[in-house]
């Protein structure tokens, strides 16, 4: 029997990068799977997948993304809350309205998903939020985003804690995961290609992340064999925080 037979699940974000890897891997594990995002639905979408157009921000959309999941499901067995965005500023250069967007997307948004979708959840149900390793080492240049996956640890522990044993839930942590926002963060380097391969020196696993490499994890915390795994926030990193701050190619 594949691993997710007879589970539902609701990943957000599921149009690209760590967020359709996810899908399509709960899609091969037997799951049905319903996905989101802001735009229409993409072409490239297995059929299978059911698509709903939502903002996580706001309020209405997530209301509206709750019922669809009692219409097409009855129950949910895991959400994956995986959208987000990334603003590129200092503290000092972030405005008003970024704070709505960034805060809202990768805060509120995760905040009202789960508050939603936990009274519509099975018994031994899971919760993956994903974060970042930039919530316990601060990437420069990314103040808000870097605050905003330190909340989403923080409420993943406190799901965990407040409603075990009935529902499970775990943060993954991806360090350097090569998407569009890897690219964008490398970008506000002085030499963007030096950086990159400074920060690939300090990977002992010899490479960077792929989308696969989380949705593998993901695909485990979802599943019955991490009946045991709860209020833990997994880091997959490929080892980079477990360095000290020396460059290792020095030595």
């Amino acid at each position: 029997m594949s691993r997710l037979q007879e589970k539902t699940a609701l990943v957000t974000g599921g149009r690209q990068g760590i967020g359709r890897a996810i899908v399509d891997c709960f899609v091969a594990a037997g799951a049905r799977v319903m996905t989101c995002g802001r735009g229409p639905r993409p072409d490239d979408l297995p059929a299978a997948v059911i698509w709903e157009t939502t903002d996580v921000a706001d309020r209405a959309d997530v209301d509206a993304l709750s019922d669809r999941v009692v219409a097409e499901f009855g129950e949910l067995s895991i959400l994956v809350n995986n959208a987000g965005v990334q603003i590129e500023k200092t503290i000092v250069e972030t405005t008003d309205q970024d704070w709505d967007r960034l805060m809202g997307a990768n805060a509120k948004g995760v905040f009202m998903l789960c508050r939603a979708c936990i009274p519509i959840m099975s018994r031994g149900a899971s919760i993956i939020n994903i974060g970042s390793i930039s919530a316990t080492t601060a990437d420069p240049g990314l103040a808000l985003y870097n605050a905003s996956k330190a909340f989403v640890q923080g409420l993943t522990r406190s799901i965990a804690v407040d409603h075990g044993p009935a529902i499970r839930c775990n943060a993954i942590s991806p360090g350097w995961i090569m998407t569009g926002m890897a690219h964008a963060a490398f970008a506000l380097a002085n030499d963007p290609a030096a950086a990159q391969k400074d920060a690939l020196a300090r990977h002992p696993a010899g490479r960077f992340g792929a989308p696969d490499d989380i949705a593998k994890l993901a695909l485990w915390l979802a599943s019955d064999d991490a009946a045991f795994a709860t209020g833990q926030c997994y880091t997959l990193d490929g080892g980079m925080t477990a360095a000290s701050p020396l460059n290792p190619g020095l030595f």
